[in-house]
């Protein structure tokens, strides 16, 4: 059994050299981000899926043929595949992603707490589908950082890594879609509770 606090970098190095169960700790050390992260763009558990290992396939072919580089960047990297994936599969459907849940639920009905009485989850509810239909109502670069930062919990860093813009930009676009989100509450009086 390998040890699971050999970093990133060193099991890329080791699954080059021919130790396949390196990768598969690779895999499972970061398959819920990374799968969250396209799930939460395509909005379908069964397309999700497939982009999951597709982009797998992408990381090994590009491993053997030795193209990596990003050396201690490994899941920005392969969060940057596949987003770059998932993107690709909306310009061949021509779709707009929405956020959902690994089960494909609704992303916001999934913060239920296990002590609310139904009044208490009503309110959750009213309260989640509103902010989603917020977020839905931004441009699609504000709307991704949002996505990314607060449910795929990514640094603004590896925001910035996965978009290809600066820090600077991401922070931005964070800091306008909560603008944004602010003004379309005030504008239409919407009611979050």
């Amino acid at each position: 059994m390998k040890n699971p606090a050999i970093n990133d970098q060193e099991l890329v190095k080791q699954y080059l050299q021919g130790d396949e169960s390196s990768l598969e700790l690779l895999v499972n050390r970061h398959k819920n981000r990374i799968f969250t992260t396209i799930l939460l763009i395509v909005n379908d558990t069964y397309i999700a899926e497939d982009i999951f290992q597709e982009t797998f396939i992408k990381v090994i072919r590009t491993l053997r043929k030795g193209k990596y580089n990003e050396e201690g960047k490994f899941l920005p990297w392969v969060l940057r595949i596949a987003r770059n994936l998932s993107i690709d599969h909306f310009r061949r459907s021509k779709r707009m992603p929405t956020i959902t849940s690994s089960d494909g639920e609704d992303i916001f009905r999934t913060f239920e707490i296990c002590d609310t009485n139904r009044e208490e989850k009503y309110e959750k509810d009213y309260q989640h589908d509103k902010i989603r239909q917020l977020i839905n109502l931004l441009p699609k670069e504000q709307k991704e950082v949002l996505v990314l930062r607060h449910y795929g919990n990514l640094s603004f860093k590896e925001i910035a890594d996965i978009t290809d813009v600066s820090i600077n930009t991401a922070l931005g676009r964070m800091r306008y879609a909560l603008n944004n989100m602010r003004k379309i509450i005030s504008e239409k009086s919407i009611p979050l509770q």
